[in-house]
């Protein structure tokens, strides 16, 4: 059996996760009798929790809501997972950096010294990629009416900008009409928000750009969710960012053999498979959405490789060697220096 103070911490956080708990599950998930419960939750009010005792052929207990609560208490993962949650809110993009830090700093206060040790001694930056454009930032409300309209299953009437214009109200006459589309999910992507969703107009599934959503109110109709093409949306989001309208799988797939240790080319491969066949030579099967692109994309290793297959990776390089070439022997020569003053 955990000690005492462990074991408080164990039921106050069941006590979080749903509304209801009945008596007899919770002894049975803390591994206690019915009455070792009772007496801890004695315990917990008398520290000003506010659990309430429900009534039923089973009894239970719950929660109660109050503005004033006693002292946070989170167990070691749950502080980590925190930490991690807030620092990691810059790399979102929602928009919620400052925030988080609030958040983060009003948490801080009123964890036990065990929990805010751990906290302070976690530490997250945030490094953009050499030369890469900062992503636009997605506003919080309207991520918010998003994942609400996403939950309740209700049509959502927006403007969608695909550059920066005015919309809404302010974009005037000639304005494309709004669209109109069933919420499926809220995903991120390099750093972006994007609403997956059903056009009812199109007829069609899109992905959304959300720092582009303006929605409109009232919301509209309750829909049912239809299935997304092979049922899960992060196939379906990885196989659209990755230029492949059959979910999961890119077009082009190709295999060779690079005369580099799989080490180095795991950390540049990473939607690749790479298997180790000795030293300083590994297998990687990569895919694409061109076989050209293909090719280029195992060029980028500046090492010997060796073609597995298929024909059309092999023909893809042959045509690149082919571009390369003409491209060099069109390239003017330099010009020759006078020669220099006597």
């Amino acid at each position: 059996m955990p000690k005492t103070s462990a074991r408080l911490l164990s039921l106050l956080s069941l006590l979080q996760a749903r509304r209801d708990w009945p008596g007899r599950l919770l002894a049975e998930r803390l591994d206690v009798s019915a009455r070792t419960v009772r007496r801890d939750v004695d315990r917990l009010r008398e520290l000003g929790y506010p659990i309430v005792a429900v009534k039923g052929p089973d009894g239970g207990y719950r929660l109660g809501a109050g503005t004033q609560l006693p002292p946070l208490l989170f167990d070691d993962d749950q502080a980590v997972a925190l930490a991690v949650a807030l620092r990691a809110a810059a790399t979102t993009g929602a928009g919620i950096e400052e925030a988080a830090a609030r958040a983060l700093t009003t948490v801080r206060q009123v964890m036990p010294a065990r929990s805010r040790h751990r906290v302070d001694a976690l530490e997250v930056t945030a490094v953009e990629r050499a030369g890469a454009r900062p992503n636009p930032q997605a506003d919080p409300q309207v991520l918010v009416a998003l994942g609400t309209a996403v939950r309740t299953r209700e049509v959502l009437r927006f403007d969608y900008s695909p550059v920066t214009q005015p919309t809404g109200a302010d974009a005037g006459p000639g304005a494309a009409p709004p669209r109109r589309v069933e919420p499926h999910h809220l995903v991120t992507w390099g750093g972006r928000w994007y609403l997956v969703a059903w056009d009812l107009d199109r007829d069609d599934w899109r992905t959304f750009r959300v720092d582009r959503i303006a929605p409109r109110t009232p919301t509209g109709p309750r829909f049912s969710p239809r299935e997304l093409p092979g049922g899960d949306v992060t196939a379906y989001v990885t196989a659209k960012f990755q230029g492949s309208g059959d979910a999961g799988h890119l077009p082009c797939r190709g295999e060779v053999i690079l005369d580099l240790p799989a080490s180095t080319v795991s950390a540049y491969a990473h939607d690749g498979v790479v298997e180790e066949l000795g030293p300083g030579r590994c297998r990687l099967l990569l895919g694409a959405w061109s076989w050209p692109s293909l090719a280029a994309a195992l060029g980028k290793f500046d090492a010997g490789l060796q073609i597995v297959g298929p024909p059309e990776l092999r023909d893809a390089f042959a045509l690149l060697a082919r571009r390369y070439a003409d491209a060099a022997a069109r390239m003017p020569a330099e010009p020759t220096a006078p020669p220099p003053d006597r």
